[in-house]
């Protein structure tokens, strides 16, 4: 796949086959990050492939009526950023954090896989934190649902260049 089709084509999937994604397919996709531009290469970006124990715990922690959607994709990954404290250098390693994640996102669609990138609560929580691992200088990203789509989605309505492009003399 082209790299213009890909990002044209990858859409926000809901439903997914029952098969979790192997070790090695997730060694492959979470090596992607480690090519994203970094400013001074820190390598901010941290996964966390949650097994069925963790899982378990992040539901636990979400609630019932949380923890349902947490059941959508056989492979759930959370994303984080290690951060410093200095204001400059945290922020320009969220940005890169986040392309990791969008590169991951990327490469899933390009094997014909399906991806979510959501942030549900419970990652804002102490305890969902905790259920994950969570490092007090580390801010989620969010959770990487993966797994084989059971549908094809249809592009939403995107705007024209024309509405966020702004060209200075």
């Amino acid at each position: 796949m082209e790299l213009e089709e890909a990002i044209r084509t990858r859409r926000t999937h809901k439903a997914y086959g029952s098969d979790p994604l192997s070790r090695p397919e997730l060694e492959e996709l979470l090596e992607l990050a480690r090519w994203v531009p970094n400013h001074n290469l820190t390598n901010p970006w941290r996964f966390r492939v949650l097994g069925p124990e963790a899982l378990g715990r992040l539901r636990e922690a979400a609630g019932p009526e949380a923890a349902a959607k947490l059941s959508r994709a056989p492979t759930l990954v959370v994303a984080s950023a290690t951060l410093c404290g200095d204001p400059v250098q945290d922020e320009e390693d969220l940005h890169a954090a986040a392309c990791a994640v969008y590169a991951i996102l990327l490469g899933a669609h390009a094997r014909g896989l399906a991806g979510y990138w959501r942030t549900p609560e419970v990652l804002r929580t102490d305890s969902g934190r905790a259920a994950v691992g969570l490092a007090e200088d580390e801010r989620v990203l969010g959770l990487i649902h993966l797994g084989l789509p059971r549908e094809a989605k249809r592009p939403p309505e995107r705007w024209s260049p024309e509405r966020y492009v702004t060209f200075l003399p």
